[in-house]
């Protein structure tokens, strides 16, 4: 979360012509709620399962697209290994320190683990929370390391890597 997926997928698919999805975007439009809500009166089980749903209703939709999904998609069953047979999938490393200076008063508070966090609670939440995920994130075909590049640079080398594997 934070990391800029939702940001950089939108320049990309503007760059390739491909169609953009925002996983949670779209959940909460088919839901009427958002996120954090969902979180709260449906539960973590619920929304993980529509985010598995809703993955595997794009694998079967035609025509090639950039998917942004939420942070924690990957780290639910097998979704990682199923992203990876139906497509390319890219782990957007950061520190915590860049991700808690990236994220604005309101992405925090859309954010169901992050709401109430002060600055230091919140590095400290991602360093813990980046530790879990890590093994999952990790499994991701290209993992492309964020901390001394531009959106820019980041864009080129992942329009590279979409292009050499097309």
């Amino acid at each position: 979360m934070g990391c800029g997926k939702s940001t950089l997928g939108r320049k990309i698919a503007k760059a390739t012509a491909y169609r953009f999805v925002d996983m949670d975007s779209m959940i909460e439009k088919r839901e009427g709620a958002s996120v954090a809500d969902i979180f709260h009166y449906e539960g973590e089980e619920y929304f993980r399962k529509a985010e598995r749903a809703l993955i595997e209703e794009l694998a079967a939709t035609e025509g090639d697209m950039i998917i942004s999904t939420g942070g924690g998609a990957p780290t639910w069953r097998d979704n990682v290994e199923y992203m990876n047979s139906v497509g390319q999938t890219f782990y957007l490393r950061r520190s915590a320190q860049q991700i808690a200076s990236r994220l604005s008063p309101h992405g925090r508070q859309k954010r169901p683990k992050l709401r109430g966090l002060n600055d230091e609670e919140l590095v400290e939440f991602m360093t813990k929370n980046m530790a879990e995920r890590e093994p999952y994130y990790a499994k991701a075909r290209w993992t492309i390391d964020c901390s001394e590049r531009s959106d820019a640079e980041l864009i080129d080398v992942i329009l590279g890597i979409i292009r050499e594997n097309e």
